[in-house]
C-alpha cells in the first residue's frame, strides 16, 4: 500500500442506530492527519443514512476526503478452527486493499491467526483476546489499533501484553473482536500452532 491508498471504516448499524460512532471518528481523523495532512476533523455520522431495520455494515472509503459509502447486511460467521501463520505484512492503518491479508487468508480453510516477530497479532478480520483466568489479555502490537479494542482498553476491560503461541495452554478462553461482533468469546474451536490446542469454551 502507498501513502495515497483508500482508507475505510466499517461501522455497526442495528435497527438505525449507528455503533461506536466517536471511536471510528477518532481512528479515521487520526489516519488522514497521518497520512494525507488533513487538518479539518470529520464526523462520520453526518455522512450516514441509516437503515431503519436490519443489522448493516456501513462500509466508509476515505482519503481526506470520503469517498464511498456502503450499506451491506450483516451475518456473522462461525469459526471452528484457527491456523496461525507467520507473516511481517504491514496493515498499520485500515486501508481498501486487503489483498495480502486475503492471501495470508487463504492458508487456512477457516480462520487464521498472524505471527508477526514471534508475537501473535490479529485475525483477517478482528483483534484478539486471552483469558488467563483472571484478566483479558491482548496483544500489545496488533496489525491494526481496532475501533473496539480501542474502547474496551479506554474502560479497562483489557490488558495490552506480548503473547507467543508457546503461551496457549495458559489461557482458558479466547476472543474476537472488532465493530461487528464487539467482544464474542469463542466456542467449539481449535488453534493449529503445529499442533491442535483446544482453549476450553
Amino acid at each position: 500500500m502507498t501513502k495515497n491508498s483508500l482508507l475505510f471504516e466499517t461501522i455497526k448499524i442495528e435497527n438505525g442506530q449507528i455503533e461506536n460512532i466517536e471511536w471510528h471518528n477518532q481512528r479515521c481523523n487520526r489516519s488522514r492527519a497521518e497520512l494525507f495532512n488533513a487538518k479539518a476533523l470529520l464526523n462520520l455520522e453526518t455522512f450516514i443514512t441509516p437503515p431503519l431495520r436490519g443489522l448493516y455494515r456501513c462500509r466508509i472509503c476515505y482519503k481526506e476526503d470520503i469517498h464511498s459509502i456502503e450499506y451491506i447486511p450483516y451475518t456473522p460467521r462461525v469459526f471452528n478452527k484457527f491456523t496461525i501463520v507467520k507473516s511481517q505484512i504491514d496493515y498499520a492503518y485500515k486501508y481498501n486493499d486487503r489483498k495480502e491479508l486475503e492471501s495470508l487468508q487463504k492458508l487456512s480453510k477457516d480462520e487464521i491467526i498472524i505471527e508477526k516477530d514471534g508475537l501473535l497479532t490479529d485475525t483477517s478480520i478482528a483483534n484478539i483476546a486471552f483469558y488467563n483466568g483472571k484478566e483479558w489479555l491482548t496483544p500489545n502490537k496488533p496489525l491494526l489499533k481496532g475501533t473496539m479494542r480501542a474502547k474496551l482498553l479506554y474502560n479497562n476491560l483489557l490488558i495490552e501484553k506480548d503473547i507467543r503461541k508457546e503461551e496457549l495452554e495458559n489461557f482458558s478462553h479466547f476472543a474476537l473482536m472488532n465493530a461487528m461482533i464487539g467482544f464474542q468469546v469463542q466456542k467449539n474451536f481449535t488453534i493449529d500452532k503445529g499442533k491442535k490446542c483446544q482453549l476450553k469454551t
